[in-house]
């Protein structure tokens, strides 16, 4: 089965590490492609030029926002290729213009590295997706076209925006026509939830990301991806949140630590 994700990011190779596609509009925020999408359509390039499957860490700088419906291209370099890891880096240029800048470690994370241990964190305890409120462009007062391609659900008990303490949002998620959960889609649902900072301040406004880690931990099983985002400091309008994805059984997939700006919408 072709899947909706995988025809999105499809790319062209162009010769010496180039690739070439055009940005769709159906996995947008408002006007704008999603920042995890646009790390999805870079990691499908890092895959073509690296021999390693799994993106272990994957830092990216947002320095403009994607073009809607415009041609991209998404030049990669690799840098260093070792027995257990290939680093890489790739920029993604729209317009004439470099959007995004993003480094990336590759491994094998089904081969052991050294030593292991039972060190981990445990999966937080939510109400099953049945019971979560699916996410929609009226909780934030904006369209949310990329919502047709994703199932998001949130926990109900933090949805009364502005009267928790804690700014922290918590909830699960899968891709909507049910594509096998994989390394890459981790990269994307670490950056489809509304911001953590909503459940503490409301519809502030806009939260545009300028640096986005993630870090893949395992190789996810298939289903539902628990999800929990917490900003732990938030000064002069500049927020850092960090992230945490469990996998079906309950393993730790993934961690993610985001720097971001909370913009009101007046300025």
């Amino acid at each position: 089965m072709n899947f909706q994700f995988d025809q999105d990011t499809g790319i062209e190779a162009i010769g010496d590490g180039r690739y070439r596609g055009v940005m769709t509009d159906g996995w947008n925020i408002g006007d704008n492609p999603n920042g995890g999408f646009l790390l999805s359509i870079i990691s499908a390039a890092f895959s073509e030029e690296v021999s390693h499957p799994d993106p272990i860490s994957f830092t990216t700088h947002y320095l403009r926002p994607g073009l809607s419906g415009q041609p991209f291209e998404v030049d990669v370099e690799v840098l260093r290729v070792g027995r257990s890891l290939t680093t890489a880096r790739a920029t993604l240029i729209q317009d004439g213009s470099v959007r995004l800048v993003a480094m990336a470690a590759y491994s094998d994370l089904m081969q052991s590295a050294g030593v292991d241990a039972d060190i981990s964190i445990a999966p937080i305890e939510i109400p099953p997706p049945e019971e979560c409120l699916s996410r929609t462009g009226d909780i934030q007062g904006i369209d949310i076209p990329m919502m047709s391609k994703l199932d998001v659900r949130l926990n109900p008990n933090q949805m009364n925006s502005g009267l928790h303490q804690a700014p922290k949002l918590s909830g699960w998620i899968r891709h909507k026509d049910h594509r096998p959960v994989d390394v890459r889609s981790l990269l994307l649902f670490s950056d489809t939830f509304p911001p953590s900072t909503f459940v503490k301040l409301g519809n502030v406004g806009w939260v545009p990301t300028i640096e986005l880690t993630v870090h893949v931990r395992r190789r996810p099983a298939d289903g539902w991806v628990l999800a929990e985002f917490q900003t732990s400091d938030l000064n002069e309008g500049r927020m850092i949140e960090t992230g945490c994805l469990w996998d079906s059984t309950g393993q730790l997939i993934a961690q993610s630590r985001q720097v971001g700006l909370v913009m009101s919408r007046d300025g």
